[in-house]
């Protein structure tokens, strides 16, 4: 490195400076002291676009409200409930739908629980006949987005309180969709979508007309499992998640 040559027996203030390595050194102009001012606010500048432009594009930063779509919980949501799809393939409804439970409404949530009963619309020659039960339960944040409390719970218990054997993700609804395959009779669809959490539980029984002792006559026939009605729990989940849209 080249620098300035050495005066022999050179004593000073600036001599002390250089020996302390320049980090106690004063600036020798006020030109240089500007500079640096200018150079520091520049960076500050484009310190605080960088921020800003993540702010805007990413949320960093933002607690943003969940995106509703048009969701509309309350006592009428029930009837949102049509379940065309299954009842073609089961039977007919015994009752209409009714509620679980008290629906919640609230500024930070809305939710709503149903369920509804259907049957095979005609019994074996040995008097048994096939039933399923259907649970709906629907839930509508609005301060805070449900996504990961949704990932979180993607193996967890059902709504009828089992463990799935799997968890399979249904492509093209909603914004996040899992296919819980619970047993033989039983599954469960849950959907988010936006700050809205929908979910589905079928379960499969069988009925006996009875007999004059009230002991079924015969053991039950074979009768199709719940996965043979998994593409008509989505085609239900798909009305459903629109009519509580209008409900």
């Amino acid at each position: 490195m080249i620098t300035e040559p050495e005066l022999v027996g050179e004593s000073g203030p600036d001599r002390a400076a250089d020996e302390m390595g320049g980090f106690d050194r004063k600036p020798t102009s006020g030109r240089r002291r500007g500079s640096g001012l200018l150079w520091g606010a520049a960076g500050a500048l484009l310190a605080s676009a960088v921020w800003a432009s993540a702010v805007f594009v990413y949320g960093i930063g933002v607690d943003r409200k969940p995106e509703t779509h048009g969701y509309q919980l309350g006592e009428r949501s029930c009837s949102a409930l049509r379940l065309k799809a299954l009842t073609a393939s089961v039977g007919e409804r015994i009752e209409p739908p009714e509620l679980s439970s008290q629906p919640l409404a609230h500024p930070a949530l809305d939710s709503v629980a149903c369920s509804v009963s259907l049957s095979s619309a005609a019994t074996t020659s040995t008097g048994w006949s096939s039933g399923l039960t259907v649970w709906m339960t629907a839930e509508l944040h609005k301060e805070t987005d449900p996504r990961a409390e949704f990932e979180a719970r993607a193996g967890a218990k059902s709504l009828l309180g089992n463990e799935p054997e799997r968890s399979e993700t249904v492509p093209g609804l909603g914004d996040r969709a899992y296919l819980l395959v619970l047993d033989e009779r039983d599954a469960e669809l849950r959907v988010l979508e936006g700050g809205a959490v929908i979910t589905l539980a079928i379960s499969l029984d069988m009925n006996h007309a009875g007999s004059d002792d009230g002991e079924p006559s015969s053991d039950p026939p074979e009768f199709p499992g719940a996965e043979e009605y998994h593409a008509d729990l989505i085609s239900d989940m798909r009305d459903l998640m629109k009519q509580l849209k209008t409900a």
